[in-house]
């Protein structure tokens, strides 16, 4: 009887991963590999399967192809931005929440395979074992089709979001002020705290933003990283706008 609600299952799983991978435009050489990426390892207890038939190699491997995916989209896209930034923007991108939304926008979560108790428990929409599932799917990905493949997944689920900022605080207005600075060789950036008022557990700080000696704008913020964050996007948005007004 269980082996008949397992062959079911993975029947489904052949069906419902075939017509993903045709919507996403996508071929495949083998389905055994991509079986194994949604096989969480619930599913492979109840079916006393091989006890290295789950998904978390694949996953290791993922995770890894996913970060260098990510680095080389960041170090193409801001080629004046240094390591540092391009350490958070990456760390802010492969973190659990952002692969949680790539999973959700293609509903990667019906792929997984799960045993009973944890499909009980809603295991399908835990966000830990949607993001590894997502990662076990790249591992798969690429070790099946190659790096070039990942990349053309990654065009259509990642960096779409990227660019769009969707995804919180991906593109910090630091980093946007500073890189739109750099462009129009405007000069330095600094920040500098001007105020701090309210009771200890209610902080208000104001910062402003200096440009060649010269403060451009302020903000406000409960934390000192806030509130430049706030002056450094009112610094950027009225820059911008000028600009705009120049080109017309």
């Amino acid at each position: 009887m269980a082996n008949q609600k397992k062959i079911d299952m993975v029947k489904d799983f052949q069906q419902t991963f075939t017509n993903k991978m045709n919507e996403w435009g996508f071929s495949f050489n083998n389905i055994d590999l991509y079986q194994q990426a949604f096989s969480h390892s619930s599913f492979i207890n109840d079916f006393n399967m091989n006890r290295l038939d789950h998904n978390e190699r694949l996953e290791f491997l993922g995770d890894a192809v996913l970060e260098l995916t990510v680095s080389r989209y960041l170090f193409d896209k801001h080629p004046h931005l240094p390591e540092g930034n391009l350490t958070k923007m990456r760390a802010t991108i492969v973190c659990e929440p952002s692969l949680v939304i790539f999973a959700n926008k293609i509903d990667l979560n019906e792929l997984i395979l799960l045993g009973k108790g944890e499909e009980k428990t809603g295991g399908r929409t835990r966000p830990s074992l949607i993001s590894d599932a997502f990662e076990a799917f790249v591992g798969a990905l690429y070790l099946d089709q190659g790096l070039e493949t990942v990349w053309a997944f990654a065009e259509k689920v990642i960096f779409p979001y990227v660019e769009d900022n969707e995804l919180v605080g991906v593109v910090d207005f630091k980093t946007q002020f500073q890189e739109f600075v750099h462009r129009q060789n405007k000069g330095d950036v600094t920040y500098r705290l001007i105020k701090e008022e309210g009771p200890a557990h209610h902080r208000l700080f104001t910062s402003e933003v200096i440009l060649e000696n010269k403060a451009v704008a302020e903000g406000k913020g409960k934390t000192k990283k806030e509130s430049e964050q706030k002056a450094a996007e009112q610094a950027y948005k009225s820059m911008k706008k000028n600009e705009k007004l120049r080109h017309h």
